[in-house]
């Protein structure tokens, strides 16, 4: 019988085996960056882009509590495309292109010799365009989920931050970039709820802003679960890389972020399964919080996106 130690020390084992690795080529350009928001399949994404290990996985490199290198970074940093200021150009270098070891970003690699990177993240939504500028020629993909799912998701697991708008507010660049029209009813959100509407909002509606189409590839994390064929040829077209059939069996597996009561584990439908735990006025409140946005182009009370202008407006 396993004890609790046991477990503990196969964490640890599991981390410490994710350091032991070469990386070859220091080239930012051999590297993909994988954004969204948490809770919405970013990692499943990840292990799809890495589904024969051809990669060497560095997670969530940008959390600034378990990077040290990362400590001048707010937690939800924004960044103008044409800053160049040292402070964050050079941590940003050393990540992207690989000259970072540590127990948090590598816990789930297992390449062992690598010429190319994928780092996923979930905090550098704001600075994307900023990496597009500073770093050109590394692929970037953005990864949407319906907000009324990523919010129902973060309710569940109580998560840290979600609901915390005061991380936007206190950048003024941020807001005179992009927020002071909003800021007002952000300022007046009811509830917690409302607040990760509106935190699901900014974080997306600063890149789908600042992007034009072609620059990066967004995944529609519901088109990915209906017809995953279909999408994943279109990001591997993006990333360059040979469509794999095999690669469909990545899609059924729950990822290593994945709940034991997720959509993907109890057999429920991956898209609307939110809808049972949301009530009717709930989701009329975030529709209004989309429209504010005008992303309600994209997501609104259906569980589904509107694909067509999603794709017409953002996809590459």
């Amino acid at each position: 019988m396993k004890t609790l130690g046991d477990s503990a020390l196969g964490q640890v084992g599991r981390r410490l085996a994710g350091q032991l690795y070469v990386d070859r080529d220091r080239d930012h350009r051999n590297s993909i960056f994988l954004a969204g928001s948490g809770r919405s399949g970013t990692t499943w994404v990840a292990d799809i882009i890495n589904h024969r290990n051809e990669y060497r996985y560095i997670f969530e490199p940008f959390h600034r509590h378990k990077v040290p290198l990362c400590a001048p970074f707010k937690y939800r940093q924004y960044l103008r495309p044409d800053d160049a200021d040292p402070i964050f150009r050079v941590p940003a270098r050393r990540i992207l292109t690989g000259d970072v070891r540590n127990l948090w970003t590598d816990k789930y690699n297992r390449k062992r010799v690598s010429n190319r990177r994928l780092l996923k993240d979930v905090r550098a939504n704001l600075f994307l365009k900023w990496m597009h500028v500073q770093f050109p020629g590394m692929p970037i993909v953005l990864l949407l989920r319906h907000p009324c799912a990523v919010a129902s998701s973060r309710l569940k697991v109580d998560w840290q931050g979600g609901a915390d708008l005061r991380q936007f507010l206190a950048q003024p660049r941020l807001v005179e970039d992009h927020l002071a029209p909003f800021r007002d009813a952000m300022a007046g959100a009811e509830d917690d709820f409302e607040r990760m509407i509106f935190f699901w909002c900014v974080e997306n509606y600063v890149p789908l802003r600042q992007f034009s189409a072609g620059q990066i590839h967004v995944v529609l994390y519901e088109a990915l679960c209906v017809e995953p064929e279909r999408e994943i040829e279109r990001l591997f077209a993006f990333l360059g890389t040979p469509f794999d059939p095999h690669v469909l069996g990545s899609v059924a597996r729950p990822s290593s972020a994945t709940r034991k009561d997720s959509a993907i584990v109890s057999g429920e439908s991956l898209i609307g399964a939110w809808t049972k735990h949301l009530s009717t006025d709930q989701v009329t409140r975030a529709v209004k919080i989309l429209e504010l946005f005008e992303l309600d182009r994209i997501y609104g009370r259906s569980p589904t996106p509107t694909a067509e202008v999603a794709e017409q407006v953002f996809s590459s």
